[in-house]
């Protein structure tokens, strides 16, 4: 068994030795080839450009990466007496964060008396809101809900350091097959 395994092994080889020449001729005249093609020119390199420190001028201001502070402007409007304003120690709403022209009233949902709009933020999400709750960047508080609308009464500044109620409505949407 070993003798042929080693038989085997000697015919493979000397196949395989048979199939190796001398003859490299073809393979030098085509190094020949593409030495004649071939540049021996190379570019100069580019020149390099001077680089010139700047020196960081920031570091007294506020920093991008640290919330803003209340303005002083709107801590002064707060110190007017006499005025309206609105309550700065409430905690604001989900809903606060949005222009009312970034909400859609999408519904109601009703119980016992209740009744609750259904309002849609930009961001597709889905509030149910009643009245006494807040919505709007400038601090609407929903005074009436019905089938067909939201009714807001919002605080804007006047400019002079006092805010005015103005009102404001969220209609519902009618949907596409409904029309």
């Amino acid at each position: 068994m070993k003798n042929i395994i080693l038989k085997l092994c000697v015919v493979a080889t000397s196949l395989q030795l048979a199939g190796c020449f001398d003859d490299t001729s073809d393979i030098k005249d085509y190094m020949e080839q593409v030495k004649a093609k071939t540049t021996r020119h190379i570019d100069p390199m580019p020149e390099v450009k001077p680089f010139h420190h700047v020196a960081y001028a920031a570091s007294d201001l506020r920093s991008p990466f640290v919330l803003p502070k209340a303005e002083v402007i709107q801590q002064k409007m707060q110190q007017m007496s006499g005025c309206l304003s609105p309550d700065v120690s409430r905690r604001k709403q989900p809903l606060e964060k949005y222009a009312l022209s970034d909400l859609t009233m999408r519904g109601t949902l009703g119980d016992e008396g209740a009744l609750w709009a259904l309002v849609e933020a930009s961001d597709l999400t889905l509030h149910r809101v009643s009245i006494g709750n807040y919505l709007g960047l400038y601090n609407g508080r929903i005074t009436d809900v019905n089938t067909k609308s939201v009714k807001i009464i919002e605080l804007s500044p006047d400019g002079a350091g006092c805010w005015v109620e103005r009102e404001a409505e969220l209609k519902i949407v009618k949907s596409e097959s409904n029309k």
